[in-house]
């Protein structure tokens, strides 16, 4: 895939976050965007969002103070979904979480789930007639609940350009680096790794 260079230099990250989250579906993306550096520049802003901005208690009781909530939100140049209990069984019954991340669809240059995230992304009808993965406990729910995805199994993400869904929790680390060698390159993706230590190969 061509590099694309429509992003500022410094890109806005949301991570969206909710009770219940799997923590290293947003934990490992934050990680990666947020020591992402060119010439000792941050090259992403990141940001925790929540419904409220209140306290979030993820999986297995970690605690999370969002930065920001749906109504003071700074604009976002990617938005990432995380998945976990809290998403595939609690946030899709939620039609405010649903409504902000179609309104985020309308402005955002990249929407990306982790794991069970995909699901929220489905119910927003924003995986219609798309390629798309999740967890691969879940492929077969996905399929089922969802039948104008198409889904994609035995791999770590996929990718429609401005919709990119990853399969089960850390996997979206690898596409995290994918996103970032997609927009500033295969450098850039390979030093975050290496300073990261994380064994990937960014092909």
């Amino acid at each position: 895939m061509e590099e694309n260079n429509f992003m500022p230099e410094r890109t806005n990250v949301g991570i969206l976050i909710f009770n219940e989250v799997e923590v290293l579906d947003f934990a490992g993306p934050f990680e990666v965007f947020s020591i992402t550096e060119n010439d000792n520049q941050k090259l992403f802003n990141v940001t925790t969002i929540s419904e409220t901005g209140e306290m979030v208690s993820a999986k297995n009781g970690l605690k999370i103070q969002p930065d920001a909530d749906f109504t003071h939100c700074p604009e976002l140049d990617i938005l990432i979904v995380p998945g976990g209990y809290g998403a595939e069984e609690i946030e899709i019954k939620n039609k405010n979480v649903i409504e902000w991340i179609k309104s985020q669809k309308e402005t955002v240059k990249i929407i990306a789930s982790v794991c069970t995230g995909a699901f929220l992304l489905a119910e927003c009808g924003l995986l219609d007639h798309k390629k798309a993965t999740t967890h691969w406990m879940d492929l077969l729910r996905l399929e089922k609940d969802y039948p104008k995805i198409e889904v994609v199994k035995n791999t770590r993400f996929v990718d429609e350009n401005d919709i990119i869904t990853s399969g089960g929790i850390s996997s979206g680390i690898n596409m995290s680096f994918h996103i970032i060698k997609r927009l500033f390159g295969f450098q850039i993706a390979a030093t975050t790794a290496k300073r990261m230590e994380y064994d990937i190969d960014i092909t």
